[in-house]
């Protein structure tokens, strides 16, 4: 393995942590994403950040009846979630996923970079979900120096279409997690 599927592990154990800590009774409360209820934001780190993940280690399209689910409708949904982490991170361990590109269908990418946007995705939105539920999404420094890096690489392309706010000032001392959420447009104080 690389050190970007150590990375993802590290994300999915922690977005896993976090759903698990998610209560029915949260679901139908707003979140820190405009706009979205934790339940929603829960559908879209679902969606994105497991049967995304393994649908681009696969080279496949995400089916529309996956796109239109509502995963957290279902009692169990953080325990399935967690499980398909597992699928999906499995499926990056298959010979020559890293190798080539993958087709996204608006555009073709590196399978290196698709997987670092992933670790992007759990860990941006696992954050949100945490910080959305009273809950906390810490990962090792080695991680966020390297969330800090995509996400530097790739903000503003994110902003260009709403996916970043503008960046959030951080203090000095901040750890590279913190620095990368706040270049995100998140406020790791807040």
């Amino acid at each position: 393995m690389n050190d970007i599927h150590t990375h993802l592990r590290v994300c999915a154990a922690e977005a896993a942590r976090v759903a698990r800590g998610v209560t029915r009774e949260q679901l139908a409360a707003p979140s820190v994403c405009a706009d979205w209820t934790v339940g929603e934001l829960a559908n879209h780190l679902v969606l994105y950040s497991s049967h995304g993940l393994e649908h681009r280690a696969l080279r496949e399209q995400l089916p529309e009846e996956l796109t239109a689910r509502d995963f957290a409708a279902d009692p169990d949904w953080a325990d399935r979630y967690a499980a398909q982490l597992d699928r999906a991170l499995a499926a990056w361990e298959r010979p020559g996923v890293w190798d080539g590109e993958v087709d996204l269908g608006f555009t073709a990418m590196p399978a290196t970079v698709v997987a670092s946007l992933l670790v992007k995705e759990l860990a941006v939105h696992g954050w949100d979900l945490a910080r959305s539920t009273g809950q906390r999404f810490e990962v090792p420094d080695p991680t966020g120096e390297f969330l800090l890096g995509v996400v530097a690489e790739h903000a503003e392309v994110y902003r260009s279409y709403d996916g970043f706010a503008a960046p959030v000032e951080s203090a000095p001392d901040a750890s590279a997690f913190s620095r990368a959420l706040a270049l995100s447009g998140r406020d790791p104080l807040r």
